[in-house]
């Protein structure tokens, strides 16, 4: 960003942050101001006697001065957010868009139009928004804060200010801080799948009515302009869910949530593409009076009018030489009568409502073809094909959903299937993989049901047999696109998903004699043993006759999903993303082996720690040949808000994603290095790689360890959060660390900035590397190699978060001190990772190469200090004052709002 844009930026935060502090004045008094400043004094030339002022405040202030400093980071997000909005579509102006500069690359290697069409038909990219819960900041917030950023932003587009600050604006910014103010950040109870649903489908309305319909015209202007021009009906980017289908570890989705989640998703799926149909029925006031229609047009009208006598006579009068017209009314007939349809829960009635989108999408397509043909080729290309696009992209579904199931899960049912029928000579529980997978497959080709009219399963097994009947009745209730995949989670074998595959079988879902399989089976490959052997598991998986006839009848696309977050913890993130890379390339060659196309499903979380960074980067990061225009990507938390809440930063991340996944596929077909040059880069990463595994177990294998987690952090305060429907914990596990999921994992090791899982033993693994001669090809990798530069950057980022001067308040105050050893531990790997990174980018303090970011991470670290060290001091008097566990309201309030603003101020919460 150039200097006097980081000045303006920097003006508007001053200016935000003086209004805030007005409010705080008008709102609880001039002493809380003047306690604010004296801080934030304090933390600038001493921060011990920060900690001595703060350890003496009472509840009542701590949560008053908790609540002022969330409110500017909160407020300053915003603004850099907006700012970040007005930089990007400056820099389009005069660089162009992300489409526009792969299209130059394209252009430049001079690939052929055919290629270019092959490539438009595979493409088939999928945000897939999640429930995970890792997004602090209420709705009722965030929906305050973006009436800040569309304050400014206005002001700033008013060419009447000329970039002076306009009174009015400051007196509409003063009413919404201090609406802000007296908002509460704190959710009363935990959100069920419903409300997690609601939260996605605010999102999802959004981009449908404004950024999702820029990028698809934009990619197909693309196209064509590359002499391959693309169907307004092609799917090239569409959107899915997890909310209401991820069962796996969350005891309240059942099958009524399921149905209730597709219920919601279609009220405003057919809302949204009403609202597509009002603005353009006014447009296409086209008369057959003037220019003629096509037959095709006249014959569906005449049939809607046949099958729709509800259509009001005042239309058939005053539209009766406007066909267009009349076949929207028609249209929009259709979609009410869907949404009576659906709420009744009656039979599909053909030519009455739709099911699914493909009959609305082939009434669009008559109105186009007709316009096309006569004289109207520029609004059948123009806002018709727009709003076929965004109907092909949503569906009346807005977004696909997977669903998600722990591989032992469906294990438990067939062993209560198998143990009825008693053909095995002992229980299916005690066979081992091999001789299960045996069984399996011989039972897959099988013409025989295992189930009967009495299924006799208890209630466990009932419940997640019963996910299969769910999907059936969903697609036929709702149509073919709401459901496509069934995730099996922790996939060891490919008897884990032979399993899933013969349940969907019971449940009518699947034929293997009949080539028939209505959703797709994707092994989740989550931990680093999995991921070394994905290669083996799909190649046995497509090996097998019957599997494989499924896989030809979804098209033959197979698709995969590797696991970040749980990879990650457990061993560490040198050895998971490069295990996960070298995942890649196995599958890659192994769906060539068997002549499949290879989706790859991206599982990755918001912090580095959990698989995130920048989406851009890591697709172009990803090996040769294993993007062929299919991806699904993982969204999820606080990455929802930050990419989504402003029109103009979603048209960037989605123009971002899809121009990423174009140029992979179209450009990053082969090598970019020879071979020698890879093996050799290889071997330097599996030195890299093993020496940070060692030192990473070596941490996490401590018997110590999680007495030093849970008192240095406070993961304990996660579930009164609220944050979201799913435990935090999986069941029957115990207060260690292995049952703990991935998100209070690196949740906890966040709030107290230790930030571990994004950084711990890189630094052992570079030193390996330089140790053994191998100091050259680092800086040669980190200079050639796109998977090593994005790994150290994402690596660098963290660390840059991370402050262990801060950490060592949380040890010191809450750890007992035979536990100090892991923290100095931590520490010493700490400076060796920061040195082991400066030395390969060369840069003499993290994010030097960034000095923009690298001041506003200072200037953010003045006003989170405070809120550890309140943090800190509130959690030792919860856990010192209240043994008994009847804990004061006021103090867990208080320390719940200190994650909220620690959350704010670091942009993570895990």
């Amino acid at each position: 960003m150039p200097e006097e844009l980081d000045a303006a930026l920097r003006a508007d935060i001053r200016r935000l942050g003086n209004l805030l502090g007005e409010t705080l004045v008008r709102q609880e008094g001039r002493e809380l101001l003047d306690l604010v400043e004296q801080v934030r004094a304090l933390v600038r030339s001493d921060g011990a006697a920060v900690a001595d002022l703060l350890s003496g405040v009472d509840v009542g202030t701590a949560i008053r001065l908790v609540r002022a400093f969330s409110a500017y980071f909160h407020l300053a997000n915003t603004t850099e957010q907006a700012h970040r909005g007005r930089e990007l579509l400056r820099r389009r102006a005069h660089h162009g868009g992300w489409l526009e500069q792969a299209a130059r690359l394209i252009r430049a290697r001079g690939v052929p139009p055919e290629e270019l069409l092959a490539a438009a038909d595979h493409l088939a990219i999928r945000p897939v928004f999640t429930a995970h819960p890792t997004e602090a900041a209420r709705r009722s917030i965030l929906a305050k804060l973006r009436a800040v950023a569309d304050l400014l932003d206005r002001e700033a587009a008013d060419p009447a200010t000329s970039g002076a600050v306009s009174t009015r604006t400051n007196r509409r910014l003063a009413e919404l801080i201090d609406v802000l103010w007296l908002t509460d950040e704190l959710r009363l109870e935990r959100p069920e799948p419903a409300d997690e649903a609601r939260n996605a489908v605010y999102y999802l309305n959004d981009l449908h009515a404004e950024a999702a319909p820029e990028v698809l015209t934009e990619l197909a202007d693309t196209f064509a302009s590359l002499g391959a021009p693309i169907a307004p009906s092609a799917r090239p980017l569409t959107f899915g869910t997890w909310i209401g289908g991820d069962r796996d570890g969350n005891p309240y989705v059942s099958a009524q949530v399921t149905m209730d989640v597709l219920m919601l998703q279609h009220e405003h799926g057919i809302r949204d593409t009403e609202q597509a149909l009002e603005s353009l029925v006014n447009e296409v006031s086209v008369s057959v009076r003037i220019v003629g229609v096509s037959a095709a047009l006249h014959a569906s009208v005449a049939a809607d009018l046949a099958n729709l006598p509800e259509i009001e006579k005042r239309f058939l009068r005053i539209n009766a030489e406007e066909p267009y017209r009349l076949k929207i009314r028609c249209i929009r007939a259709k979609l009410a009568n869907t949404r009576k349809r659906l709420a009744r829960g009656t039979p599909h009635q053909p030519g009455r409502d739709y099911l699914g989108s493909a009959a609305l999408i082939n009434d669009l397509e008559v109105m186009r073809t007709s316009l096309a043909e006569h004289r109207g080729h520029l609004i059948a290309e123009g806002g018709l094909a727009e709003l076929i696009r965004t109907v092909s992209a949503f569906g009346l579904h807005l977004a696909t959903m997977d669903v998600r199931e722990h591989a032992d899960a469906h294990h438990a049912v067939l062993a209560q299937l198998f143990d009825r029928v008693g053909e095995l000579d002992r229980p299916y529980a005690s066979l081992d993989r091999t001789a299960r997978t045996t069984l399996l497959v011989d039972e897959l080709e099988s013409r025989r049901p295992l189930t009967g009219i009495e299924l006799g399963l208890d209630e466990a097994a009932a419940k997640t047999f019963g996910v299969f009947s769910t999907i059936r009745k969903a697609l036929k209730r709702f149509g073919p696109e709401v459901i496509e995949s069934y995730i099996v989670s922790m996939t060891q074998g490919i008897d884990d998903v032979i399993a899933a595959v013969l349940l969907a079988r019971e449940a009518g879902l699947v034929d293997v004699h009949a080539g028939l399989s209505r959703i797709g089976f994707v092994p989740l490959l989550e931990q680093v043993a999995e991921l070394r052997a994905a290669g083996d598991i799909l190649d046995r998986l497509l090996s097998i006759p019957a599997y494989r006839r499924l896989v030809t009848a979804r098209g033959d696309v197979q698709e995969v999903m590797l696991g970040y977050s749980d990879s990650n913890k457990d061993a560490g993130i040198a050895t998971s993303q490069w295990e996960i890379h070298r995942a890649q390339r196995a599958l890659r060659d192994v769906a060539a082996k068997h002549g499949v196309r290879l989706r790859l499903f991206h599982g990755r979380g918001g912090t580095v720690g959990r698989g995130g960074g920048p989406t851009h980067d890591a697709i172009l990061a990803q090996p040769w040949g294993t993007l062929d225009g299919a991806i699904k990507v993982t969204e999820q938390g606080e990455v929802i808000s930050d990419k989504y809440s402003l029109p103009t930063l979603a048209r960037e991340n989605l123009e971002l994603t899809v121009a990423a996944v174009l140029q992979a596929s179209v450009l990053h077909t082969a090598p970019r290095q020879s071979a020698a040059e890879l093996e050799r880069w290889n071997g330097v990463m599996d030195t890299v790689a093993g020496a940070a595994h060692s030192a990473y177990r070596e941490l996490v294998s401590d018997p110590d360890l999680p007495a030093y987690f849970w008192a240095s952090t406070p993961t304990e305060l996660l579930g009164a959060l609220n944050i979201g429907s799913r435990p935090a914990k999986r069941p029957n596990t115990d207060a260690g660390l292995d049952g703990l999921r991935a998100i209070p994992w690196v949740f906890g090791w966040t709030q107290s900035r230790q930030i571990v899982p994004g950084w711990y033993g890189v630094g052992s693994g570079l030193r390996a590397a330089r140790e053994a001669g191998l100091g050259s090809e680092l800086d040669e990798m980190y200079g050639q190699w796109h998977f090593f530069s994005t790994f150290m950057s994402n690596v660098e980022m963290t660390l840059a978060k991370t402050d262990l001067s801060i950490a060592r308040r949380y040890v010191e105050r809450l750890v007992e001190p035979r536990l100090h050893r892991i923290f100095d531990r931590i520490v010493a790997e700490h400076e060796a990772t920061v040195a082991e990174v400066l030395q390969v980018t060369g840069e003499e303090k993290l994010l030097d190469a960034q000095p923009v970011l690298q001041r506003t991470f200072q200037v953010r670290d003045t006003y989170l200090e405070p809120l550890s060290h309140l943090q800190v001091e509130l959690l030792a008097r919860r856990r010192t004052e209240d043994p008994a566990g009847e804990h004061d309201p006021s103090l867990l309030r208080a320390l719940l709002l200190t994650v909220n603003g620690v959350a704010a101020g670091l942009r993570n919460t895990g």
